[in-house]
């Protein structure tokens, strides 16, 4: 039974049901509870070539409770781990992220409507701020609807949730509406597969028994080898880290 945990949330983030939690395992796998849908949420670029939305792919199961899902890079069974991190001698399973709130640390890009929060130690490398001119040059300039669209439109696809957007006159920060999942990202454009993305407020218990903030969007570590770890930090695209999971037929299904 999940517990009841007291623990920071995020300015423009909601706590997802407790049912909802991942435990991370000191030197395993991540714990998967309350049986959120799990797919693989693959990049799609727009006629510029640059990361703008996202599709669908394959749905995996995560009707075992708690589902086992790998952090170490190396199961032959992805996304489950299958015991491949105690063979894994290169595997540094250590937490090393702050638990310090997100937008503590954050920059911010002070436009005439629209204010934008950066904290780069937590990029997934996604892209999405780069279309039509960059996110950091964009929100300098918003002003008509139109601008400040594309300004939420590349913020809110920010997976890692990297980036944060709000309003300057209002303070209202703009946010997905996201229900608790969880997705595989696939980045076909560069031939590598991405972080774990932990969607709708799911708390994430570290290993020590504390939790890190509530936040609407997060990415977890599966190549093993982030940084900046449980958190993803890109290392998967210089490492050219791919899951080798198909994209397009039908995987497991509930």
């Amino acid at each position: 039974m999940a517990k009841t945990i007291q623990t920071a949330i995020e300015a423009g983030s909601r706590m997802a049901p407790a049912k909802f939690y991942i435990k991370i395992t000191p030197d395993g796998p991540y714990l998967l509870y309350g049986n959120p849908p799990m797919d693989q949420e693959i990049i799609v670029p727009n006629d510029e070539g640059s990361s703008w939305t996202y599709r669908k792919g394959n749905h995996f199961s995560t009707t075992e409770e708690p589902t086992a899902l790998c952090r170490c890079g190396a199961s032959k069974n992805k996304p489950y781990c299958d015991g491949s991190h105690h063979h894994h001698t290169d595997w540094d399973p250590k937490e090393t992220a702050s638990h310090k709130p997100l937008l503590e640390d954050a920059e911010e890009y002070i436009g005439p409507t629209m204010v934008l929060a950066d904290n780069e130690e937590y990029c997934a490398f996604a892209r999405f701020c780069d279309a039509y001119g960059r996110i950091w040059n964009l929100v300098q300039t918003a002003e008509s609807q139109e601008e400040r669209d594309l300004v939420i439109h590349e913020a809110e696809h920010c997976p890692a949730g990297r980036l944060v957007v709000w309003d300057k006159e209002t303070g209202e920060i703009f946010e997905p509406p996201f229900d608790p999942a969880i997705g595989l990202i696939e980045d076909p454009v560069i031939k590598v597969s991405g972080p774990i993305w932990v969607k709708g407020g799911i708390r994430i218990e570290s290993s020590d028994g504390s939790s890190y903030e509530i936040r609407n969007r997060v990415t977890l570590c599966r190549c093993g080898q982030s940084q900046n770890k449980p958190f993803c930090d890109g290392t998967h695209v210089s490492a050219k880290w791919h899951d080798k999971l198909p994209m397009e037929q039908e995987a497991e299904v509930e």
